[in-house]
């Protein structure tokens, strides 16, 4: 079996967009499964996604106000296929995180988290991947705004960086 994830995170609808971009709306129609890491910061967003997923999980993150918190956790926790998967919205600087994050998220293959707007791909010293999508509508000091696919069959999981013209 073949699990297709769409990672995003810090979309930041309306204040630094004021609508999610096409290709974002496309990639989760074709996803089995959507996973948002905070920074909505508005409920239509939420809606949005959420009503457009096959399968839908999401956290709330620091610019994101009581209604969103209301309706999301600060960290989720699922399966796809297998992998065992966490999913916050900040995990600090980026020295030492891969350390840090084995220490709070033990038992977890692959920690999806957002915050920097920075793209992050790396492995912990336990084997975790760690996987920032950066922001769609912001991308801040980026070349271009970005979200992340990522693909997990019986060979293992493979993670894209997807450029949003």
């Amino acid at each position: 079996m073949t699990t297709r994830m769409l990672l995003l995170a810090d979309t930041h609808v309306p204040k630094r967009a004021r609508r999610l971009p096409d290709a974002v709306l496309h990639a989760i129609d074709e996803a089995d499964v959507v996973a948002h890491a905070g920074d909505w910061v508005d409920l239509p967003t939420l809606d949005l996604i959420e009503s457009r997923s096959r399968v839908f999980h999401g956290v709330y993150g620091n610019n994101d106000g009581a209604d969103l918190r209301a309706r999301l956790p600060e960290v989720a926790r699922f399966e796809a296929e297998d992998v065992r998967v966490a999913m916050i919205h900040e995990t600090g600087q980026a020295a030492r995180r891969e350390q840090r994050m084995d220490e709070a998220f033990p038992e977890t293959d692959l920690l999806i988290f957002g915050h920097s707007h920075i793209p992050w791909d790396s492995v912990a010293p336990s084997g975790m991947r760690l996987l920032n999508p950066g922001s769609p509508t912001d991308r801040r000091r980026q070349p271009v705004c970005t979200m992340m696919t990522v693909t997990i069959d019986g060979s293992g999981l493979e993670a894209n960086l997807v450029p949003i013209a």
